[in-house]
């Protein structure tokens, strides 16, 4: 059947089809054939129903049933005789069926970009030499005597000052009636100079002797994000019942003994320095890639298929509500809105469906395949990041062998990066001292907390990983 192809774009077709007027006779004869085997029409006997008597009674359902058929068959043919790549689905508005007519309609449909093989090999990358420091290992230690450190009451009659812990009751008020979005709220906790509460709290609290009572006035912005507090001036009545100080546990081997997998205090640094370690080798891998990218987006210039970035900006919105979700709010509640996001993160969306759409193409070009060792490794890293045993990692895989296959596209992904890196030219340069290692700590944070690297497709890894546990 002759399709006449419109080039809206080099991703966007116009494909236009007209359907014989004998072809939609045949068909409508075949429908109504099967229809008089089984219809039943009062006064007639079944298979007996005169064709005038069926088109009067079931005509519109006929049709309905026939026109989907003749465009899918249609559709399909074009496909195949064309060789097009489609992504996404197909959009059109379907015209009503007239059997006296040939059937003329229109589908839109976007396509893969077909691109030329990547040049990819030689690319100049600068990989910095990244040192953990003792400074680096002994802040993670601070930090553990921070989390195991004590709060006691002290017995002094004195005010309070800053790096105190204050017990207090307090309960906001809006022109002097109690104010619902601020309850009563008793025995709280909070540490002065922390963000858990307005400043305004630790500002009026700083050189206050307990147990008293006091008022906290605090106006709230026009732009801040609670809406029930947004532009509103919230008076807190606090009653002030003691002061605590943190008392922080001596650095020694009792120290990280609680922790339990662990015996003395030298055990921990190198636990420290290896997951630091292991940090900044992420943290080079992800420069490298970076520069990678920099690189091959713009040295190769493609138009993409807006159902592609659509695809990538709802994966960002979800992580995105996911995140929300996990700190019992929404982004409602934030001030957000999923419109909003996709203006914002829309050329991310898009670099990242250029990313996958080079490596794609690399994958191919090199005809690139993930080994049954491949898979087996990259499952028992996944299960050691998760401090899951492999077979439940494999078992998740195994109940849904969709996202076997996309886990599987991730590694070679993975495994096409390694191997423009590993074709690169490579040059070490020296850390700027500026720049220290605040990424590598908050790595290493994230490891000794149990938890994986959220970049790129590893993000889909942990998704994965989730599930399985």
């Amino acid at each position: 059947m002759p399709v006449k192809i419109e080039d809206k774009s080099s991703v966007k077709k116009v494909l236009s089809f007209e359907i014989p007027k004998e072809d939609i006779t045949k068909e409508l004869n075949i429908a109504y054939n099967d229809l008089k085997k089984k219809a039943d029409v009062k006064g007639f006997r079944k298979g007996k129903i005169p064709r005038k008597v069926l088109e009067n009674r079931f005509s519109k359902d006929v049709h309905a049933d026939v026109a989907p058929r003749l465009i899918q068959q249609a559709f399909i043919e074009a496909i195949k005789e064309y060789d097009l790549n489609i992504v996404g689905g197909p959009q059109m508005d379907p015209p009503e069926l007239d059997p006296q007519k040939a059937y003329i309609f229109d589908i839109t449909v976007e396509i893969r970009p077909e691109l030329d093989d990547i040049d990819y090999k030689g690319i100049a990358l600068e990989q910095t030499k990244y040192e953990v420091s003792d400074g680096e290992v002994e802040s993670q230690i601070h930090m553990i005597q921070k989390t195991m450190a004590k709060k006691e009451t002290v017995t002094e009659e004195r005010p309070v000052k800053e790096g105190d812990f204050v017990l207090m009751d307090y309960q906001g008020f809006l022109n002097d009636e109690p104010f619902d979005p601020t309850p009563k709220i008793e025995n709280y906790v909070m540490g002065i100079g922390q963000d858990a509460m307005p400043k305004e709290f630790s500002e009026k609290l700083i050189g206050v002797t307990p147990v008293q009572d006091i008022e906290i006035e605090v106006p709230y912005s026009d732009d801040f994000h609670d809406e029930n507090l947004k532009g509103k001036t919230i008076v807190y009545k606090v009653k002030l019942t003691e002061i605590q100080e943190e008392i922080l546990p001596e650095i020694n081997d009792d120290l990280v003994k609680d922790l339990g997998q662990y015996e003395t205090l030298d055990d921990v640094r190198i636990s420290i320095r290896e997951n630091l370690e292991k940090g900044y080798a992420r943290r080079i891998q992800h420069e490298l890639s970076e520069q990678v990218f920099q690189n091959l987006l713009e040295k190769y210039e493609f138009e993409v298929p807006e159902v592609m970035i659509d695809g990538e900006l709802n994966g960002i919105i979800m992580e995105a509500e996911q995140s929300f979700t996990a700190n019992n709010t929404t982004l409602e509640e934030a001030g957000l809105s999923k419109e909003m996001l996709k203006t914002q993160y829309r050329d991310v969306a898009e670099k990242q469906a250029r990313r996958h759409l080079i490596l794609d193409k690399i994958i191919t070009q090199e005809t690139l395949e993930l080994t049954d060792e491949e898979l087996e490794k990259s499952f028992e890293e996944m299960a050691l990041g998760m401090n899951a045993p492999v077979d439940s990692v494999k078992n998740y895989f195994n109940m849904d062998p969709k996202q076997l296959d996309f886990y599987k596209h991730t590694q070679l992904e993975k495994k096409a990066v390694d191997i423009i890196i590993e074709q690169g030219s490579i040059t070490e340069i020296e850390a700027d001292a500026v720049k220290d290692n605040t990424d590598a700590v908050e790595v290493a944070e994230k490891d000794n907390a149990g938890n994986s690297d959220k970049k790129d497709a590893d993000t889909k890894d942990q998704d994965a990983s989730k599930k399985a546990e």
